[in-house]
């Protein structure tokens, strides 16, 4: 699973590096203790609201909250937040099959934590990431939710959400946590976004693939308890003890 991460890169060094087309006016600020229903940054693919038929889509930056709404919800705010949403199942599963299939989206992060169980059962906070302080792209499905009460002007009338996809551990990832988010290598990027793709089992699993290769590079070290509370937020959490 993925439950906390990291983007401690500025939003306009993310619009730089992803050749982001658009970018929204309320991005979320660099955070070292990002978790579920708090707002990320997701790169999503859209298709040219002037040229439909325009094949090269449109790139853009949105603030979405981390936790997937379906579109067919009464209330956002029902139930634990679907913030992973397993590859294995996402096609089949209600809340997420439609995204899979045309509403897929990445999210940047500078690393994640996952909690390592040691043998006598005590936690360890661990920090995952790619070296020289490279960018991981997480794949992501999103949503928008209506809000039928709101006006049609209203800024809270569409609410966009996010989940972040996860596969069966890869790997020196293995011994952490029996689940890792699907960390896309550049070169599926494009595909994973296009809106003109559907999103099928096959792309899933290049995808899942995709993940596993990425895992074998990525690096990993322990971190203080500190990270534990929503309530610490700070660059410190990211130094090795």
């Amino acid at each position: 699973m993925c439950g906390r991460f990291v983007v401690a890169r500025a939003s306009s060094e993310l619009v730089a590096v992803f050749n982001v087309d658009i970018a929204a006016d309320n991005l979320a600020e660099p955070s070292w203790n990002i978790a579920p229903t708090d707002r990320v940054n997701v790169v999503i693919d859209s298709i040219s609201k002037s040229d439909p038929d325009d094949p090269e889509p449109v790139r853009r930056l949105e603030s979405a909250r981390w936790g997937l709404v379906p579109g067919w919800a009464k209330d956002p705010r029902a139930g634990a937040p679907l913030f992973n949403a397993r590859i294995e199942s996402a096609h089949e599963k209600p809340a997420f099959r439609n995204a899979v299939k045309k509403r897929r989206a990445m999210i940047p992060a500078s690393g994640y934590y996952e909690w390592r169980t040691a043998a006598d059962g005590t936690k360890a906070p661990i920090f995952i990431h790619l070296p020289d302080g490279e960018l991981l792209q997480f794949a992501a499905l999103y949503e928008w939710w209506r809000n039928p009460d709101a006006a049609g002007d209203s800024p809270v009338t569409w609410l966009l959400s996010t989940s972040i996809v996860t596969r069966k551990s890869a790997g020196e990832l293995e011994a952490i946590h029996d689940r890792m988010p699907v960390l896309l290598p550049p070169e599926l990027v494009d595909e994973w976004l296009d809106p003109h793709v559907e999103g099928t089992e096959d792309l899933l699993e290049l995808a899942s693939q995709g993940g596993a290769a990425m895992a074998e590079v990525a690096e990993f070290y322990q971190v203080g308890a500190a990270v534990g509370s929503v309530r610490n937020n700070e660059p410190s959490l990211l130094n090795p003890v």
